[in-house]
């Protein structure tokens, strides 16, 4: 419906030449009486033609073209809002395009030629996938359906961290463990290593392979290598899991063996960007409108996180990406704004960039708080919630909260089989229908799109408003990277439906309202499946 409006103020721009660069937007009244579709532009254009804007409204008015199938009437309400009246038949229409464009409705070509990376999880190959990271794996993989679903090319992206200390701790935590085994008892196992159940397996899967030959083995050499391999192995299968497939891989150490780190370094020292003190070197981010200097490089000769991540960007810019996305958890929070300062002054375009930050999560049980931390072992593994609860209801769960804000995680809601958990208020109003469309096959009725004009009763109208803005949701969702949105939407989507099924019967109904009433019935099927398929959950048609 928005498109036809601006087809509209398009169409006299030539005549109205005030209206060619003007900043129209159409948004949906907040009091059902005040339209549909609603426009301030009168008041805005006001300072600059000099005009009241109830004149500037009226003058709009009467030059647009509006044919009277599809818009009512046309109102001016309080200083100079315009507000438009569409036709129940032309709200209607929206069914005949659903049905016929299926899995395609609600895509968009407006970012078609564009390219987009989606770096997203990137977890140090040290442990299981935790919670947290499944919320970070899960919003970036429906961040990256988003895009798809608005025209971009994206390539999803992990960025393999697997140079520095944490690597050295992991290799020497599995080298003590494998020592106890040939020991035949536990010693005293430092607090800094990791303590997981995962490192004992490793141990004994070297010890089975390789006896006691082992024991003089440094641990960045077999010890680290085996770990980091069965690591990540754990780690890809439970992405998979969740459905969640990247294509390209990253992989850190390349900067080191590549000379890259080297380059950087070279590069701020000869634009005196940097500095030693203290044994390290400095970047001057206090030249850079950051606040303060910091250490990219230790007096040990490691780097710190900041150069690293520059070069890796520097790598992404040079595949020329139109959109950059780095998601990560809040504890970048203090960092990466240093990354994007050091690449504004090497010249790269940052507003490319757009990191998003997710806060932490927390899982309930019986009401109580689940502790994590990946070194003590005391967590709740990515793998260990899918099994509790599902793949649906990781992803649905992981989505239906905006991410700037931290998300308990309730075990016993994701676990009922009730319209309380929306996961399941959303497949059952899919399977719902589905069974609908079953029983009515016996009936001789179908969806028939000869009718909708019938389509007037206040929950079909509803029911039909609802559908019209999926298409303009998923942009916008796409646009402004949330992904809660689409959960949002879905679930009044729902609402409106079991609404219109209550009130409208379809069954022993005039045959031809019947039949507009079942194409209406396929249209939301259609628009919940497609729904839930850029949440990566699944549309089921029994329950």
């Amino acid at each position: 419906m928005k498109e036809y409006l601006y087809f509209l103020f398009a169409s006299v721009s030539e005549k109205l030449t005030y209206l060619k660069d003007a900043a129209i937007t159409f948004e949906a009244p907040k009091i059902e009486s005040h339209g549909d579709l609603s426009t301030n532009i009168a008041m805005l254009l006001t300072k600059q033609l000099h005009r009241n804007p109830r004149e500037i409204a009226n003058e709009i008015i009467a030059a647009l073209p509006c044919d009277d199938s599809k818009i009512a009437k046309v109102e001016i309400a309080g200083p100079g809002f315009i507000n438009f009246f569409f036709t129940p038949a032309f709200i209607s229409s929206v069914v005949t395009e659903v049905i016929n464009k299926g899995d395609e409705f609600g895509k968009s070509q407006k970012y078609k030629g564009k390219t987009a990376n989606v770096e997203f999880v990137s977890a140090n190959p040290t442990g299981p996938l935790t919670v947290g990271h499944g919320r970070n794996a899960v919003f970036g993989d429906t961040v990256a359906n988003l895009l798809e679903w608005v025209g971009y090319s994206v390539d999803r992206e992990y960025y393999f961290n697997n140079a520095g200390r944490q690597m050295r701790v992991l290799g020497d935590s599995v080298r003590l463990r494998y020592l106890d085994i040939v020991a035949g008892k536990e010693s005293e196992f430092p607090d800094d290593h990791y303590q997981g159940e995962y490192i004992k397996e490793i141990a004994q899967q070297l010890y089975n392979e390789h006896e006691d030959s082992l024991v003089n083995e440094p641990a960045e050499g077999l010890f680290k290598d085996t770990a980091e391999k069965e690591i990540f192995k754990d780690i890809s299968k439970t992405l998979n899991r969740l459905q969640i497939n990247h294509k390209v891989f990253f992989n850190e150490k390349t900067l080191y063996e590549e000379g890259k780190i080297k380059k950087l370094l070279d590069t701020f020292k000869e634009k005196g960007l940097s500095y030693e003190k203290e044994n390290a070197t400095w970047l001057k981010l206090s030249e850079m409108g950051n606040d303060q200097d910091k250490v990219i490089v230790k007096s040990t000769g490691e780097p710190t996180y900041r150069l690293p991540d520059m070069a890796y960007h520097i790598e992404k810019f040079a595949r020329n990406y139109d959109l950059i996305i780095d998601i990560f958890g809040s504890d970048h929070n203090a960092t990466y704004p240093d990354v994007l300062a050091g690449l504004r002054t090497l010249g790269f375009d940052v507003s490319k960039v757009k990191v998003l930050i997710h806060q932490f999560v927390t899982i309930l049980e019986n009401g109580e708080v689940v502790k994590m931390s990946t070194r003590k072992a005391n967590y709740v593994t990515l793998d260990e919630l899918t099994d509790e609860v599902g793949r649906d209801v990781v992803r649905y769960f992981f989505n239906m909260r905006n991410i700037s804000t931290h998300m308990n995680f309730d075990l016993a809601l994701a676990k009922k089989q009730s319209d309380e958990n929306p996961v399941f208020y959303l497949q059952y109003a899919h399977a719902r229908i589905c069974s609908i469309l079953r029983t009515i096959e016996g009936e001789s009725l179908k969806a028939s799109l000869e009718h909708l004009d019938l389509l007037v009763a206040d929950e079909e109208q509803q029911l039909l408003k609802k559908i019209n803005k999926f298409s303009e949701e998923v942009l916008n969702a796409a646009e402004i990277f949330e992904t809660q949105r689409i959960a949002n939407y879905l679930e009044e989507l729902a609402a409106a439906f079991h609404k219109f099924y209550t009130f409208c019967r379809i069954l022993g109904t005039e045959k031809n309202l019947a039949e507009a009433r079942v194409a209406l019935a396929v249209a939301t099927k259609i628009v919940i499946k497609n729904g839930l398929s850029i949440l990566g959950v699944s549309a089921p048609e029994k329950m």
